[in-house]
């Protein structure tokens, strides 16, 4: 049986076109291997360019491995001074997810319900407000404030130095908490002395024994105008005040000789430390 005549002209004919495109493509490759390859100027004069590092979580914990020391202060250490105290301060760490966290209300509201907690009484940035109020205050820019110490709700004691540069910041204040109470102290950047650091309880072992020791509360019954209470106070002793950095409660102490109120009205920890660093700057003439 023969084949039909157009069966075999059409696979003839595609022979013939296969063939043809074969010599095109031998005659382009020739073409490109004689013709020289021109340099590609506009790569070589780019300048090449280090990529930036991404800043991520774990580079910021790097950066908190030492803080800043605040500038030079007067020398005043031979002159009676302040100590403030902050009580029952809501720090505490716990782990969320995969990594440790300083509490907060802002952010951990649904774990601390999980956990049967209210998310009110978690408020550290109570405590970063009252640290920034003492330490801008010009009573520290002169050199009177002695030491800050720092009592968590549970029970840890924290001493701060008057010198240190608090992150102004509250997620960078978190990182520096959440080392301090992992590491338990904080050196200065590039030296080993310790700016913040965790001290063994009593508080009462570090306070001066020629001091008055006053405790704050709007609760208490004796409302008195920090200039006038201050004026019954002998010159030549020391001052401690007992701050709450709680957002309920009281501040309940054993060591406190006085329990006063600054207003008639309820105030603030950081507003507070304002109004009393003010009163102690009209006695001792610090401008």
């Amino acid at each position: 049986m023969t084949r039909a005549y157009s069966v075999k002209g059409k696979k003839r004919k595609n022979k013939d076109v296969v063939e043809k495109y074969h010599r095109e493509d031998k005659e382009v490759a020739d073409e490109e291997q004689v013709q020289p390859k021109k340099p590609n100027l506009q790569k070589e004069e780019e300048p090449t360019q280090t990529p930036t590092p991404k800043i991520t979580e774990e580079n910021n914990n790097n950066e908190l491995v030492g803080i800043p020391i605040a500038p030079p202060t007067e020398n005043n250490s031979e002159k009676p001074g302040v100590i403030f105290i902050l009580e029952k301060a809501s720090l505490e760490v716990a782990k969320v997810g995969k990594t440790y966290q300083l509490l907060n209300s802002d952010e951990h509201a649904n774990f601390l319900r999980r956990q049967n907690k209210n998310p009110n009484h978690y408020r550290p940035d109570i405590c970063h407000q009252a640290l920034l109020s003492i330490l801008d205050s010009p009573l520290n820019k002169a050199g009177r404030l002695k030491v800050v110490y720092i009592r968590t709700e549970k029970g840890v004691l924290i001493e701060v130095k008057p010198h240190v540069r608090i992150p102004r910041t509250f997620k960078r204040f978190a990182g520096v908490m959440l080392e301090l109470l992992q590491k338990l102290s904080i050196h200065a950047a590039g030296k080993r002395e310790k700016l913040l650091r965790t001290i063994k309880n009593p508080v009462t072992q570090y306070l001066p024994i020629n001091s008055r020791k006053a405790g704050l509360s709007f609760s208490s019954e004796k409302l008195v105008n920090m200039k006038d209470y201050l004026s019954t106070i002998p010159s030549n002793l020391d001052l401690v005040f007992v701050v709450g950095a709680m957002s309920h409660g009281k501040i309940e102490t054993d060591y406190t000789e006085d329990y006063i109120a600054v207003s008639g009205y309820p105030l603030s920890a950081a507003y507070c430390i304002a109004r009393i660093c003010n009163s102690i700057e009209g006695k001792w003439n610090i401008l």
